[in-house]
């Protein structure tokens, strides 16, 4: 039987690894894992998936994957461009070598895989595109600027090369997730403890920031796991008419959604309230 090549980055953990998981369990698709590390995808390659090292920071890295899978398959049917990572800390006091990586990464690691897929999907005639990207692209929350920089960038190479790839047949999705409980909260709080390690003036901001992100990632309310994104992911990979975006939990709809109808100062007075402790 012939299948689809769905190649995912970031798959050792988290929705990388629910979205392998969930896919993998298809006969209709051949999934092709990837993580910098390779041996962390082990229970993936256990329950079907391909693994394959993969770091959107390395030109050879992402090359040589997308290669293997043209080499069995003819194209990348779809890519799902899941890997990221949240650094936090004020604009003022952030390492901008910091920012430069997560640039590397969220955008333009994403980009580049992005780049060397489409030949293949050009020539095939058709292909998916699935862009994980965040309510953070939508809306801003303070020490939080560069985060959120990173995934506006990505709403804004998905919604230009969904236009410029639709007459080639190429589909292409955005998923916008709102708080995942995943290790992302776990590293964003570290990469914001280690910004705040000295006193300096937002060093009460910092902390109101570290408890409001740890209650948020750990309430089942505000908060998903990340099967639900994985479904989400499924839709859009597979779906006959997948939506240009996936916002996902309520929480993230009803924020969105009231940045986008009330503006910013709506929303400042919101975020005033949230951080009132710091203000």
């Amino acid at each position: 039987m012939t299948t689809t090549a769905i190649l995912i980055t970031g798959t050792s953990s988290g929705i990388g690894r629910a979205t392998a998981l969930r896919l993998a369990a298809r006969p209709d698709l051949t999934v092709y894992a990837t993580a910098r590390r390779p041996e962390t995808l082990a229970p993936l390659a256990g329950a079907g998936a391909r693994t394959l090292a993969l770091d959107v920071t390395d030109e050879e890295s992402m090359a040589a994957a997308v290669k293997t899978v043209e080499a069995e398959h003819g194209s990348v049917g779809v890519l799902v461009n899941n890997a990221g990572y949240g650094a936090y800390g004020t604009v003022e006091e952030t390492d901008l070598a910091e920012v430069r990586r997560q640039f590397e990464t969220n955008v333009f690691g994403l980009a580049r895989l992005t780049q060397l897929a489409l030949p293949g999907m050009r020539a095939a005639g058709h292909g998916r595109i699935v862009n994980v990207g965040s309510m953070g692209g939508r809306l801003v929350f303070p020490v939080a600027g560069y985060y959120h920089a990173s995934k506006y960038a990505v709403e804004a190479l998905t919604d230009a090369l969904r236009f410029e790839a639709a007459p080639f047949g190429i589909k292409v999705s955005l998923v916008e997730p709102g708080l995942i409980r995943t290790a992302f909260g776990g590293t964003a709080a570290r990469t914001l403890a280690g910004s705040a390690a000295a006193a300096g003036p937002y060093t009460r901001l910092n902390d109101v920031m570290d408890q409001q992100m740890a209650r948020s990632f750990e309430s089942r309310t505000l908060s998903a796991p990340p099967e639900a994104v994985a479904e989400v992911i499924e839709r859009a990979a597979t779906g006959a008419r997948p939506r240009t975006r996936y916002v996902i939990t309520p929480t993230a709809r009803l924020l969105v959604q009231i940045r986008r109808l009330f503006g910013a100062g709506v929303f400042d007075a919101y975020l005033r309230r949230q951080f009132r402790a710091a203000v």
